[in-house]
C-alpha cells in the first residue's frame, strides 16, 4: 500500500503541478520550457510504475475490503467504461464530440475512475481510482477557469467533420471490446465478464 501510495503522490502531485499556472510558469523561466516538459515526463513515468507495482502488490497481499459493491453496479461500470473509451480517442481526433466536451481526456478519466469506483470496493481501488477522480474534477475546474480568463478575439473555427467522431466511436469501442474480452485480464489479471479467467 505505500508503494501505491508513493506512485499516486509523485504522479497525481506531478500534474497538480502542472495546474498551478503560476509556480509553473516560474518553473519553466527557471530551467527552460524544454527541461520541464522532460521532467514532467520523467516524474509522470517514475509515478505511473510505481502506481501499477504498487497496485499489484497490494492485491498480491489481499485486498482489503471496504464495502461489498452489488452485482449490478459491475453491469453498469462495464457500460460507463464504453463512452470512456469513445472520449479517449476524441481527445486526439478534433470533431464535434471534442467540442461537446470541451476536454474529454479529463471526461474520460472521470468516467473511468467512477465506472472502477462503482465495481470495487476495496481500500486500494478506492485510493487510487477515488483519487484519479479528484484530480480529474480539479483539473476540469482549473481548465474551465482558464478557458473563462483567456478572450477569444475571434469566433471559435468549426470542428472537423463527422469523420473524426466516426473514428473516435469506432476505435474507441473497438479497444474498449479487446478490453472486455483480452486486454483487462491479461494486463490487469482481473476478468470483466462472469466465467472467463485470467
Amino acid at each position: 500500500m505505500t508503494l501505491l501510495l508513493l506512485g499516486l503522490a509523485i504522479f497525481l502531485g506531478g500534474h497538480a503541478f502542472a495546474m498551478a499556472r503560476g509556480p509553473r510558469h516560474t518553473f519553466i523561466e527557471r530551467i527552460g520550457e524544454g527541461r520541464y516538459k522532460a521532467l514532467f515526463s520523467i516524474v509522470s513515468f517514475i509515478g505511473l510504475i510505481l502506481i501499477i507495482v504498487g497496485f499489484g502488490r497490494y492485491r498480491a497481499a489481499g485486498y482489503i475490503p471496504v464495502w461489498d459493491p452489488p452485482v449490478w453496479t459491475r453491469h453498469l461500470a462495464l457500460l460507463l467504461l464504453w463512452p470512456a473509451f469513445v472520449m479517449l480517442f476524441a481527445a486526439y481526433l478534433p470533431g464535434r464530440i471534442k467540442r461537446a466536451l470541451k476536454h474529454p481526456m479529463l471526461a474520460a478519466v472521470k468516467v473511468w475512475a467512477l465506472a472502477h469506483l462503482l465495481a470495487n470496493g476495496d481500500l486500494g481501488s478506492m485510493l487510487l481510482f477515488g483519487l484519479f477522480l479528484a484530480w480529474a474534477v480539479a483539473a476540469r475546474i482549473a481548465a474551465k477557469r482558464r478557458d473563462e480568463a483567456v478572450p477569444h478575439g475571434a469566433p471559435m473555427a468549426e470542428p472537423a467533420g463527422g469523420r473524426n467522431d466516426l473514428l473516435a466511436v469506432g476505435l474507441g469501442t473497438a479497444v474498449y471490446l479487446a478490453f472486455v474480452f483480452w486486454l483487462h485480464p491479461l494486463l490487469i489479471g482481473v476478468p470483466v465478464l462472469p466465467g472467463r479467467g485470467a
